[in-house]
């Protein structure tokens, strides 16, 4: 396999077939509120499917919001996996994703989803992955999907040299994250707690 291969994945021949791909999912925790917002722009290879995709969904009463980046339908197994491990633990996020993300290692269906998570409450920012990974930024800020690395850069400037609330953090984080991913627009569903 060639470095300079832009098909290249590293798994092994290219594969030619277009991919879902792209989105942003950005939340910032910022004097004692936590906002999560995600665009909704749906790719299908170089071709735009959908404009106005909710990726965020509020599980557990309300509680805790989760925002998705990866293929669609792997996300909503997900989801409704993460909802069962909320219930079982009562709420408790990090003991939900700790769960999840072990039955997301070892089990045979879970472990060819592809998707990544973030999970928020009150209390505690979560990024969870497939490979088991379950990390909370030290600084409360995530940023997932094609468009993260920009809304983070985005939220952290902001954050220290703003007065900006949370949510307005991230509908900003969002904006620009958005004039420079082309798999993400402004159509922005936020959320706040």
């Amino acid at each position: 396999m060639r470095r300079n291969d832009p098909g290249a994945t590293g798994r092994g021949p290219r594969d030619p077939s277009p991919r879902w791909r792209g989105t942003t999912i950005l939340s910032v925790r910022h004097r004692g509120k936590v906002a999560i917002a995600g665009d909704g722009q749906v790719s299908f290879g170089e071709t735009v499917m959908k404009h106005h995709a909710s990726k965020i969904r509020k599980l557990y009463n309300g509680m805790v919001v989760v925002g998705f980046a990866g293929a669609a339908a792997d996300a909503f197994a997900l989801f409704a996996r993460f909802e069962e491990k909320l219930q079982e633990y009562r709420g408790n996020l990090p003991r939900a994703a700790v769960e999840l993300a072990k039955d997301w290692r070892m089990d045979r269906s879970l472990r060819r989803l592809e998707a990544l998570l973030a999970a928020v409450d009150k209390e505690h920012s979560l990024i969870i992955s497939g490979t088991g990974d379950i990390i909370e930024p030290d600084d409360g800020i995530i940023g997932i999907g094609s468009g993260g690395g920009f809304a983070v850069a985005a939220a952290r400037s902001l954050v220290a040299h703003s007065s900006l609330e949370a949510g307005e953090i991230v509908r900003e984080g969002m904006r620009i994250a958005a004039s420079l991913c082309v798999y993400t627009n402004d159509y922005i569903t936020l959320e706040e707690l």
